[in-house]
């Protein structure tokens, strides 16, 4: 299919933020948006870059009752000469296919799903800021569109990706974040669909992430759904533990969502001569390992940050200091690490940068 650009005129693009250390997240989106529509009927058609704008849907669209709605986040990268850069786009193309078979969608094919993607990237190239560690967010989305109520899987579907420049996640430091462990709520569990990127993951996850907000602390640590024991993911982000010389990280089952970020730093450590093991960890060999002395760091990992260090745990009444609440060196490391690959300032040994032609 050949994908229809029509550019804004320039009198309606918007003025693009003068300050790029004052991005924050989520708050600015790009002139133009990619759209493309299905039907059970004909496949997928009309693709289309267009000015970024109001969705028109029926108030009966399923997405809005049912829940049929996934996402994927992923960034473009402004370079040395001005070269723009994906990171692993393929894995997160991938991994939206699989959470729209999980969730009865419509696949997209992969080869369509970049053509847009980098088309859309090099239409919006001069969003792309040029300050350190910030970068272009790129947010691709698939809802239920069919007009009708009645459980069913949608036969209509939308696939739109829209973006926005965001600032550099650490711009006053790489501070160390305070963490709550819940007991009482669960993220995800076996059989559900914590495995996939799922509106509804997220909208389950806001009301305990309150209660650690209103608490003082940053993330919500969760633990397994059956037995309310093994660790999982610390608010969206994959979650690991340096114990001894052992970097260790929750295995993939069902519950836990397969972070490309988290792949990187698996692949990455052991690249470094680390011993990485995913195996299953109870929240009481996290603590212990703490009063021991042994757990020497721990980090989230997640597109947004990279790395996010962990410096505090709070369980059961109590709080407790990881590395003396500082960042560690291997936290320092991977997150200097991925990042100097995704901006091009060092060799790519994994093939996970991704050039696009200007």
């Amino acid at each position: 299919m050949a994908i229809k650009v029509i550019e804004a005129s320039p009198g309606k693009k918007k003025t693009r933020p003068a300050d790029e250390s004052k991005l924050g997240f989520g708050k600015h989106f790009t002139d133009h948006m990619f759209t493309m529509k299905y039907k059970e009927s004909t496949g997928w058609y009309d693709p289309l870059i267009e000015p970024y704008g109001p969705l028109q849907l029926d108030p009966t669209a399923m997405c809005l009752h049912y829940g049929q709605e996934i996402f994927e986040g992923l960034k473009a990268y402004r370079g040395q000469n001005d070269e723009i850069y994906l990171f692993r786009p393929m894995e997160n193309i991938k991994r939206m296919n699989a959470s729209a078979e999980r969730l009865c969608m419509a696949q997209i094919d992969e080869d369509v799903f970049l053509e847009a993607l980098i088309k859309f990237v090099l239409l919006e190239k001069e969003w792309i800021p040029r300050q350190a560690g910030s970068s272009l967010y790129i947010r691709p989305t698939l809802i239920a569109t069919e007009a009708a109520l009645g459980v069913h899987p949608s036969s209509e579907y939308l696939f739109f990706i829209i973006a926005g420049p965001v600032g550099a996640y650490y711009a006053n430091g790489f501070s160390p974040t305070k963490i709550y462990v819940s007991e009482e709520y669960v993220r995800a569990a076996p059989g559900g669909t914590g495995q996939i990127k799922a509106a509804g993951n997220y909208a389950a996850s806001l009301y305990a992430s309150r209660i650690a907000t209103n608490m003082g602390y940053t993330q919500v640590l969760w633990l397994d759904a059956r037995e309310k024991k093994y660790v999982e993911e610390v608010g969206t982000s994959n979650i690991f533990f340096l114990i001894g010389d052992e970097l260790i990280t929750p295995p993939l089952g069902g519950t836990i969502l397969p972070g490309v970020t988290r792949n990187s730093v698996i692949a990455l450590a052991s690249h470094l001569g680390l011993k990485v093991n995913e195996r299953p960890l109870t929240i009481d060999e996290v603590i212990d390992a703490i009063e021991r002395g042994t757990l020497k760091e721990s980090f989230a990992s997640g597109t947004a940050a990279i790395i996010s260090p962990v410096g505090q745990i709070y369980y059961r009444g109590k709080e407790y200091i990881i590395n003396e609440g500082k960042t560690g060196d291997l936290s320092e490391k991977l997150y200097n690490e991925i990042l100097q690959i995704q901006y091009g300032m060092k060799e790519d040994p994994f093939g996970w940068r991704m050039r696009i032609p200007l």
